[in-house]
C-alpha cells in the first residue's frame, strides 16, 4: 500500500515538473496486450537480420513518412489488417524527430514484427514500378496550346461512372479547373497527380479525385498496333514527343483510351496519396489496398532503373489501378524531371517485407 502511494506521489511530482518545464514527458511504457492483427498465410514471420541492408538504411526518413500515416484516418480493411489498438499505441509513442538513426531503428525493432510477403504460388519476388508527379505548362483558360481541360468531379449530379473519356470531355461532364496540352493531360492522368506552372509563374498542385472506372488502354500499344514507331522508340519520352508533333493522331489515340481521371486542387501543394496524407519522395509506395491496410511500414528490396540496389523502409500510403497482387508496389519518386528519370524506367523484381505492430519488447539501440 505504502509503495503504491509513493509511486503515485512520484508520478504526480514528475508530471508537475514536466509541465513547469513546458516539455512533453511520456512517463509510460506501451501497455497494450494481445494482438488481433489479421495475418494471412502469405506472410511469413522473419527477423530483422533477414531484411537485406536493414542496418544500412537511414530510417529517420521513413519515420517522417510514418508520422504522416499516424495523422491519417486509417481504414482497417483488406486481408492484412493490423491490430487497431496496437497501431494507435505506436503512433502515440513515436520517437522524437531529432532522434538518431540507431534510436529510431531500435524503436521499429521494439514495436514491429517483420514478415516476408509471398505470392499465392509461394514465390518471394514481384514487380516494382515507379511513378512521379509531373510539372507541366498550364493555363487558366483554353488556348491553342492549352487545348484540353483538367476537370474536377461534376457537381451538377451528372453521372461519369462508365462514361468514356471522349464523351466526358466533349460534353464537359465535370468542372474545368485548368487547361493544358492534351498530351500533358494524359501524362498527369496516368501518374494520378501533377503540378501546373501557369503562364504567370503560379504553381498549382492537382491531386487525384475520382476515376470513371473504365479500363486503361495503353497509348504506346495503340501506336504499335497501327504500325507506328516514333523515331526514338516506345519510351514514354519518345511517345509523348511524337504525339505533340502529331496533334490529330494524339487526340485520336488518347480519346481511344476510355479511362478518365478527375482532379482537385490541393493547398498546400503537396502530392496526396490514397491515404489522404502527403507522399514522401522515395519513402512512400503504392500497394494493393484490397490486400493491405494503407499506412503500414513496408521494407523493400529491389533495384533502381540504373541498376543500383534499393533496400529501404517505406510506408504504404497510396494505391493504383495497376497495382494488384501480394508482392507488387509502385515507388513514388517525387516531382518533376529528376523524379521522371527514375520513375519511367523503374521495372524490376524484388522482395517485400511488411512490418506489423506487435506488443512492445525493448531493443537496445546499436550503431
Amino acid at each position: 500500500m505504502l509503495g503504491s502511494i509513493k509511486r503515485i506521489i512520484f508520478r504526480t511530482l514528475s508530471c508537475i515538473l514536466c509541465a513547469m518545464a513546458l516539455t512533453s514527458c511520456d512517463l509510460s511504457t506501451p501497455t497494450h496486450r494481445g494482438d488481433n492483427s489479421v495475418i494471412p498465410s502469405n506472410l511469413k514471420k522473419v527477423s530483422y537480420n533477414d531484411l537485406p541492408g536493414w542496418k544500412n538504411d537511414d530510417v529517420r526518413y521513413a519515420l517522417q513518412a510514418f508520422r504522416n500515416s499516424c495523422r491519417a484516418k486509417i481504414q482497417y480493411t483488406g486481408r492484412v489488417i493490423p491490430d487497431r489498438e496496437l497501431f494507435q499505441e505506436k503512433c502515440r509513442m513515436l520517437p522524437s524527430a531529432s532522434a538518431d538513426v540507431a534510436t529510431i531503428r531500435a524503436w521499429f525493432e521494439s514495436n514491429f514484427q517483420p514478415y516476408q510477403i509471398t505470392n499465392d504460388d509461394g514465390s518471394k519476388k514481384g514487380l516494382y514500378t515507379g511513378y512521379y508527379s509531373p510539372i507541366i505548362p498550364g493555363c487558366r483558360t483554353k488556348t491553342a496550346q492549352c487545348n484540353e481541360p483538367l476537370m474536377g468531379v461534376p457537381t451538377d449530379g451528372r453521372n461519369y461512372k462508365g462514361v468514356p473519356k471522349k464523351q466526358i470531355v466533349e460534353q464537359q461532364i465535370g468542372r474545368p479547373l485548368y487547361w493544358a496540352n492534351i498530351v500533358d493531360v494524359q501524362n498527369i492522368q496516368i501518374q494520378g497527380s501533377g503540378m501546373l506552372q501557369l503562364d504567370d509563374g503560379t504553381m498549382v498542385k492537382l491531386n487525384f479525385a475520382a476515376v470513371n472506372d473504365l479500363p486503361f488502354k495503353s497509348i504506346g500499344e495503340q501506336l504499335r498496333s497501327r504500325g507506328i514507331r516514333p523515331p526514338n522508340g516506345y519510351s514514354a519520352d519518345a511517345v509523348w514527343q511524337y504525339l505533340k508533333q502529331n496533334p490529330s493522331l494524339a487526340k485520336e489515340v488518347i480519346y481511344n483510351n476510355p479511362r478518365y481521371v478527375y482532379f482537385y486542387e490541393s493547398v498546400p501543394p503537396d502530392v496526396i496519396g490514397k491515404l489522404g496524407t502527403p507522399l514522401s519522395k522515395i519513402r512512400s509506395i503504392a500497394m494493393d489496398d484490397s490486400i493491405y491496410t494503407l499506412g503500414l511500414p513496408v521494407y523493400v528490396d529491389t533495384n533502381l532503373s540504373d541498376g543500383r540496389r534499393f533496400s529501404r523502409l517505406m510506408i504504404a500510403q497510396d494505391t493504383g489501378s495497376a497495382i494488384r497482387g501480394w508482392v507488387r508496389a509502385d515507388i513514388f519518386f517525387g516531382k518533376g524531371d529528376e523524379a521522371y528519370k527514375f520513375a519511367h524506367g523503374q521495372h524490376a523484381q524484388g522482395q517485400m517485407f511488411i512490418l506489423m505492430p506487435k506488443e512492445y519488447t525493448y531493443v537496445k539501440p546499436t550503431k
